[in-house]
C-alpha cells in the first residue's frame, strides 16, 4: 500500500460536506459609512457557552469580507422556513443585498432581518484566516429568539423538517 494520498477534490468535498444539513443565516455588518452589507452563511455554529461565542466562515472573495474584518460587531439573523427568498438574494452577488430588504438596527448597530427565528448580535472575539476563509469568531452579547420551523440546506438544495404524525 502507498503511503502517498490522493488529493480530495473540490468536488469531493463540496460532496461530502453537503451531507451535513444545517440551518441557514444571513451575517450582517455596517461599514464606516453605516451602510448595511450581509451575507447568505450556512457555515455557523456555537463555539463555546462560557464566554458565548459563535463563529461564522466567509471566502476570502466575498466583496465584502473588508467591511467584516474592520468591524467591531456583527449580526446574524438564522432563517426561518418562509424566509428562502431572503437566503436566496443574500446569497447572489452584483448588487445592492439591502434594497428592499427590511432590517432593524440592533442594540449594537448591526442590521438584523425581522421575522428570523433568531436575531443574534456579536462583538468580534477573533479572526482568523484559514485556508480561503476567515473565521470569525463572535461574542455574542444580545439575542431574540422565537419559534418556527428553521430553513435547511443539504445536500445542495433547501428542505424542510416533517412533522411526525
Amino acid at each position: 500500500m502507498s503511503s502517498e494520498r490522493r488529493q480530495v477534490t473540490a468536488d469531493e468535498f463540496r460532496r461530502a460536506c453537503g451531507r451535513f444539513a444545517t440551518g441557514v443565516t444571513v451575517a450582517t455588518v455596517l461599514d464606516a459609512q453605516s451602510i448595511p452589507h450581509g451575507l447568505t452563511v450556512s457555515s455557523f455554529t456555537s463555539v463555546s457557552l462560557d464566554p458565548p461565542l459563535i463563529l461564522i466562515c466567509i471566502g476570502h472573495a466575498v466583496t465584502c469580507i473588508d467591511v467584516f474584518r474592520a468591524a467591531s460587531h456583527f449580526g446574524i439573523s438564522v432563517l426561518g422556513a418562509e424566509q428562502r427568498p431572503l437566503s436566496e438574494k443574500f446569497a447572489r452577488k452584483g448588487y445592492d443585498r439591502f434594497d428592499g430588504t427590511p432590517w432593524q438596527r440592533g442594540a449594537t448597530g448591526v442590521p438584523l432581518i425581522p421575522g428570523s427565528l433568531a436575531q443574534i448580535e456579536c462583538e468580534t472575539h477573533q479572526r482568523i484566516a484559514s485556508g480561503d476563509h476567515d473565521i470569525f469568531v463572535g461574542r455574542m452579547v444580545r439575542a431574540e429568539v422565537v419559534d418556527g420551523d428553521p430553513l435547511l440546506y443539504y445536500a445542495s438544495g433547501y428542505r424542510e423538517i416533517r412533522q411526525l404524525p
